[in-house]
């Protein structure tokens, strides 16, 4: 069973989940995500307004009882790329307790719709069936699907908990957002999974944290950044048991603030969409700042030059990160050729990242192999996307998209349009009627002309960010 605490397996908690101040038990989530599920049983797939609220949550568990893929809908999606995730992701709703803004493509209808008595709910699923279809931006054109099985995400889940200690006498606190890896998959579903008391705090703020009471805590960068910035509230985070943080390299020096302020050397992993977590440090190992530790029980890593050969795990040499194993995704949706061209020919997922391992085995991911995938207070944005969006502007005739060094979100993204008759924020603000917010560019440089080569080609690297 994917989901043991909704299976009547484990002891009821009448405080087993609490968002944004909002309680319930386990059997409360089971009855209403059964009925919720009574509604999906046979569809192709079901869309969920995945805020971070009771009713989010309980759409996606009512599309995983059903057996139906769910597809996550980040809750700021703009018009642009919600229209793309419901129509090619094929869902036959979209469940939001608040309608939209803007006119959808689907039938809208809303999570809660009454309890049903618990009745066991539809069969369980085989493993190798999708369990969630997310999109994420690639270094061109709008976002993918990813299709993440039940057997990928039991088994990542499942050797998480081992690397970290995590049982069900944890109480796993975090604020992160519900329709992505970190805050779905490890932060919600990893609790249900687990079995141990799920807190999270609505938003990621440090005094949030500190009043939670939690053992386990799972963050971003940016999030430790503020945390550490915040010594109050990270001295109260001295009684936790451990600090997890992922979806961006956490900068060393915050790294030191909170081992300080906290007396905990956090825990770093890395991860994908497409491939889940696959490495991590451990509970009871080394974990020196700057890495991300040793892969998973069952994962498989190795470093490539650019011609593909093999390279020593010696600390120092410096190639892409390669991966395999069972937490990898099943393909991207409908995209047969993409799915074949993120792989080698012997079957190795090509992450795109530059790392070093060193021969403890101790891994160290330097950035990325393209300028092209932007990392900004956890958020994976693709630049091409971006630059689709300002190009849909009628006074943008050329825009490069890339990512600038940023003290707190680690990254932020930085506009270069060739244009006539338009401001920078007008540009920013037209972004963000489209894309999600976090995607608009947080400055833009109106230039006269892009650097390119020979072939055309938008020599990014040469703009300064």
């Amino acid at each position: 069973m994917l989901l043991p605490a909704l299976g009547g397996r484990l002891p009821d908690r009448p405080d087993a989940l609490r968002v944004d101040g909002e309680n319930a038990s386990w059997a409360e989530l089971r009855a209403t995500a059964e009925a919720v599920a009574s509604r999906l049983v046979g569809a192709p797939a079901v869309a969920v307004h995945a805020t971070a609220t009771l009713p989010g949550v309980v759409g996606v568990l009512g599309g995983l009882l059903a057996g139906v893929p769910v597809v996550p809908v980040p809750a700021d999606a703009g018009p642009v790329e919600l229209a793309h995730i419901l129509t090619d992701s094929g869902a036959a709703l979209l469940l939001a307790d608040v309608p939209p803004k803007h006119p959808v493509p689907v039938p809208v209808e809303p999570v809660r719709a009454g309890r049903t008595a618990s009745g066991g709910g539809p069969a369980e699923p085989p493993g190798t069936a999708t369990a969630l279809i997310l999109y994420t931006s690639g270094t061109t054109g709008a976002p993918k699907g990813v299709l993440l099985t039940r057997d990928a995400i039991a088994h990542d889940l499942d050797a998480l908990a081992q690397a970290w200690a995590w049982s069900p006498d944890d109480i796993l606190v975090h604020g992160l957002p519900l329709y992505h890896v970190h805050g779905l998959v490890l932060g919600v579903l990893g609790a249900l999974r687990v079995g141990c008391r799920l807190v999270h705090t609505g938003r990621p703020q440090p005094e949030r944290y500190a009043a939670a009471g939690g053992t386990l805590l799972f963050g971003v960068p940016t999030v430790w950044s503020r945390i550490a910035d915040d010594p109050s509230s990270a001295r109260e985070l001295a009684s936790a048991r451990l600090l997890v943080s992922g979806s961006a390299p956490l900068p060393e020096p915050v790294f030191a603030r909170l081992a300080g302020l906290t007396g905990h050397r956090p825990v770093e992993r890395y991860g994908m969409t497409e491939t889940l977590i696959t490495v991590s440090t451990r509970v009871d190992g080394d974990r020196p700042p700057g890495h991300v530790g040793l892969p998973l029980p069952g994962v498989r890593t190795r470093l490539v030059d650019d011609a593909g050969a093999v390279l020593p795990a010696d600390g120092e040499s410096i190639g892409e990160l390669q991966v395999r194993g069972p937490t990898l995704f099943a393909g991207y949706l409908g995209m047969p050729e993409a799915t074949a061209a993120a792989h080698t020919p012997d079957g190795w997922f090509r992450t795109g990242d530059v790392a070093t391992v060193r021969p403890d085995g101790q891994h160290r991911i330097v950035g990325r192999a393209s300028t092209d995938l932007i990392k900004s207070g956890g958020y994976r944005i693709g630049a091409g996307e971006v630059e689709n969006m300002l190009l849909a502007h009628p006074g943008v005739r050329e825009a490069a998209v890339v990512g600038a060094p940023h003290p707190d979100l680690g990254q932020e993204v930085v506009a270069y349009v060739v244009g006539d008759g338009v401001t920078a924020q007008a540009l920013i603000d037209f972004v963000a009627t489209g894309l999600s917010r976090h995607k608009r560019p947080r400055r833009v440089h109106l230039v006269e002309a892009l650097p390119r080569n020979a072939m055309g080609k938008v020599q990014k690297r040469q703009l300064p960010g």
